[in-house]
């Protein structure tokens, strides 16, 4: 195996854990972009460029970044940062990695059984980023706009909604 994509793997895999398991929002968000990015190395390391790229540009340089301005946005100053060491009550973590094993023994017993899995003897072709550009351009422009503009729309309305101005006690309902 290429020392390259077990590095990625594991940045990938540390980063996830991370991204779970730290209390700070921002340090949470910024390790789950160090997974987006080790996940796009592995999708480069396998030859998927186009994939790679657009792991890059969505999730990295889009959701990611939203997820951080949001939180920055959003931000209680009420907080008192000297709680946010203090054990939680209850640690469901045997619970949590139980029922998480248990799905992923479901679903890789579904995987294996399929009959729907293609024939490894017959590789398809995997299409050049030219031809999917092509594509996204001419049969599903509509679907790509559509998305496009309803990402728009969710931005503007978790802005609007993050930049609202408390009420200040002196200010009556309905006047």
């Amino acid at each position: 195996m290429d020392p390259a994509a077990i590095i990625a793997a594991l940045l990938a895999l540390g980063g996830a854990v991370a991204a779970v398991s730290l209390r700070n929002l921002i340090h949470c968000a910024l390790c789950l972009v160090l997974t987006f990015f080790s996940v796009a190395a592995l999708f480069l390391g396998l030859g998927a460029e186009f994939v790679s790229f657009a792991q890059v540009m969505v999730y990295v340089g889009a959701i990611a970044i939203l997820i951080v301005f949001a939180s920055l946005m959003t931000r209680d100053p009420g907080t008192d940062p000297a709680r946010a060491h203090e054990p939680r009550a209850i640690r469901p973590w045997p619970l949590g990695l139980g029922i998480a094993g248990a799905v992923t023994g479901v679903l890789l017993a579904c995987v294996g059984s399929s009959r729907l899995l293609p024939d490894v003897a017959t590789p398809a072709t995997a299409p050049s980023v030219r031809e999917l550009g092509q594509e996204l351009m001419t049969r599903y422009v509509v679907a790509l706009e559509v998305v496009g503009l309803l990402l728009t729309a969710a931005m503007i309305g978790a802005v609007v909604l993050a930049v609202r101005e408390p009420r200040r006690p002196d200010q009556e309902v309905g006047r």
